[in-house]
């Protein structure tokens, strides 16, 4: 139910920083000299003034900034791509970025997620110190600052640079062309054309995003191997646990039936907070590693003052994380039912 006014207010306070800001689309688009008359047309295509050359009133110019949005008229690009929809503006450049989220979001879960269970469950051990200063170090660790350090590594001349030719090579800096698109191919089956994964274009695909992938999914490793690790020892030492041993039931049990679920309960935010790499943590990423997404798009359009590209945008930055907030307490009343969405 809060989502609405949550997503209505992202979107008034995203409208005054882009109509009330010091962004000047006519000067981007045209330049410190222009000429009058184009500068004129331009301001009533952008809706900033009406048909006689008047100014248009803030509150008409929210009113259609609003409608625009929720009906996603988002109009045309006029500084990133001149007069090419935002739309398909938009969708050209989201493949990059969701393929480059849904992998930093597996890593981090295939790497923090074990570790931090494994720590959890030897404490004061070699493995769970080692496991636990790993956590500290990655989340320590800026993102822009790692992600520097490794496209060096792996580039020419740098000493990860046999990387690049491993098993297949690929290119790891920049966004190779077709590689994400050839993901599929058409076999025939009992006479009908069948879209299959192609397994080299997909593990070709896999090795040029995983560098970048590792590099945004560092500190949502580090934090799972923390709070997995703490939420282990929680449980572990809990009350319940501690009569299911009594009672003679058998380690496997207890860990797979009662701790690792119960443990999941604090680890879901942080596990759902990782959806928001695609979002917001990939800016910087997809500009050190030059990815074609969503994150240079954004940057290009901000320097750019492309003010249609940048409502778009945030409009689906905004939603996206309401998307994710809902389906985070979906998820809750599923894990423990005892969280429910009133209080009974």
């Amino acid at each position: 139910v809060l989502a609405v006014p949550v997503l209505v207010f992202a979107l008034t306070v995203t409208f005054m920083i882009l109509y009330l800001g010091p962004l000047d689309p006519v000067t981007a688009v045209f330049g410190q000299e222009y000429n009058p008359s184009d500068a004129l047309q331009l301001r009533k295509d952008l809706g900033l003034v009406s048909a006689d050359g008047s100014p248009v009133p803030l509150w008409e110019q929210y009113i259609d900034f609003m409608a625009r949005l929720f009906t996603f008229n988002f109009g045309q690009s006029w500084v990133v791509a001149s007069e090419v929809s935002v739309s398909t503006l938009i969708w050209n450049k989201v493949l990059p970025t969701v393929w480059l989220g849904f992998w930093s979001v597996i890593v981090a879960l295939v790497i923090g997620l074990p570790l931090g269970f494994y720590a959890g469950l030897n404490p004061n051990t070699g493995g769970d110190y080692l496991a636990s200063f790993g956590g500290i170090v990655w989340r320590a660790m800026p993102n822009f600052w790692l992600a520097v350090i490794l496209a060096g590594a792996i580039s020419q001349g740098g000493f990860l640079e046999g990387y690049r030719t491993w098993i297949i090579e690929t290119q790891v800096i920049g966004t190779p062309r077709g590689t994400l698109e050839a993901l599929l191919m058409d076999v025939e089956l009992l006479g009908v054309a069948m879209p299959m994964i192609d397994p080299t274009n997909f593990f070709a695909a896999v090795k040029w995003i995983l560098p970048a992938a590792l590099v945004l999914g560092s500190s949502s490793m580090g934090n799972e191997m923390r709070i997995g690790r703490t939420a282990v020892l929680e449980t572990i030492n809990s009350n319940y646990v501690e009569t299911a041993r009594a009672k003679g039931v058998s380690s496997w049990k207890i860990v797979s039936k009662h701790v690792f679920r119960n443990a999941m309960v604090p680890l879901l935010p942080v596990i759902m907070g990782e959806f928001y790499l695609l979002i917001g943590g990939s800016v910087l990423v997809e500009l050190i590693f030059n990815i074609n997404g969503l994150g240079r798009l954004f940057i290009s359009a901000a320097f750019g003052a492309d003010v249609t590209v940048l409502g778009a945008l945030l409009f689906i930055f905004v939603s996206m994380t309401l998307v994710f907030n809902i389906i985070q307490d979906i998820l809750y009343t599923m894990i423990d039912p005892r969280v429910g969405y009133e209080s009974e």
